[in-house]
């Protein structure tokens, strides 16, 4: 029987500091290990920070918040994805996490999925940015959108809204994902937001069969203030919103979520609850019917180069 103990991690970033955010989650994954915690996952694009203002500005008034958050978002590799692994390594943790990355002038969504060894399992980049981080984030495409296998099972990553879309979640679930770690941005969107995040992280522990290790993040009050300064936006939109938690197969919460405020939820991950639900209810088995209805991927990594090779050049002269 594998029991795998996994923490969905609530946590403020550095704000406007990549150094500072990175150094602040490598500390946490440590303690993390130290409690004997195997897997972990992070919030939404926790480095450096979520980009609150593309919310509370008009579009044409993001230059210099688009500027900065360029300035300190994440290339991979780097420096920045080393530290995180490093600590993965030294913590013998699995580590989900939500980065923006920096790929020449674009900035993309970006969950990195780092093997207890360190090593970097899955780069995915969101495949739609939502209504206003449309101003923002470039697209992803689908060679992401598949499950690995790591140290603690089969893990799949989904980032914020990515859950209300059943295709995206049914790649997932057909590929035989064991854990799924979604992530959030936390402190938007109001109380409503986190009703909606729990529906959406316990609809989809029901429907694959899987545990779901949900982490956002949190805006302390001086976080708040300074970002609203900053846009000269309202505070309503990041006052409230965060909903971390982890969820069984069967739907049901495994300890107290938070809502509010920094900390982590721990949970053990008892794998025989994955087998009872599926026996009664198994969507990429039993319970499906791919004669009738079947989802096409197209998991070929996006490019604006290819090259051609023509059958002369693919001929042998003899």
């Amino acid at each position: 029987m594998t029991v795998v103990k996994a923490a969905a991690v609530q946590i403020s970033p550095v704000l406007y500091s990549r150094d500072g955010t990175i150094e602040k989650i490598v500390a946490k994954i440590a303690e993390l290990g130290d409690r004997g915690v195997q897997f972990a996952t992070f919030p939404e694009t926790i480095v450096p920070y979520y980009p609150y203002f593309t919310f509370l500005q008009a579009p044409y008034e993001l230059g210099k918040e688009h500027l900065r958050l360029l300035d300190q978002a994440v290339t991979i590799p780097s420096v920045a994805t080393d530290a995180i692994a490093d600590a993965a390594r030294s913590a013998g943790v699995v580590v989900s996490i939500g980065v923006n990355e920096r790929d020449g002038g674009t900035l993309y969504n970006t969950q990195l999925l780092f093997d207890a060894d360190g090593t970097l399992l899955q780069r995915r980049r969101k495949l739609t940015p939502t209504y206003h981080e449309k101003i923002l984030w470039g697209q992803g495409d689908a060679s992401g959108l598949q499950v690995v296998d790591s140290a603690v099972g089969r893990i799949g990553q989904l980032a914020c809204w990515e859950h209300y879309n059943p295709l995206f979640r049914y790649a997932l679930i057909a590929d035989g994902e064991q854990i799924h770690s979604a992530m959030w941005p936390g402190s938007f969107g109001g109380p409503l937001f986190a009703k909606q995040t729990e529906i959406a992280v316990r609809n989809h522990a029901l429907e694959s069969g899987s545990f779901v290790v949900n982490a956002t993040g949190w805006l302390d009050a001086d976080q708040q203030a300074q970002i609203v300064t900053d846009t000269g936006g309202p505070i309503g939109p990041i006052s409230a919103g965060s909903f971390t938690a982890i969820v069984s197969p069967h739907g049901e919460l495994l300890a107290e979520p938070i809502v509010s405020g920094e900390g982590d939820v721990i949970a053990d991950l008892d794998f025989s609850l994955i087998d009872q639900r599926k026996a009664k209810m198994d969507a990429r088995g039993h319970y499906g019917r791919p004669e009738l209805l079947s989802l096409r991927i197209d998991r070929s990594p996006a490019s604006y180069t290819h090259d051609i090779i023509t059958e002369e050049a693919n001929h042998v002269h003899i």
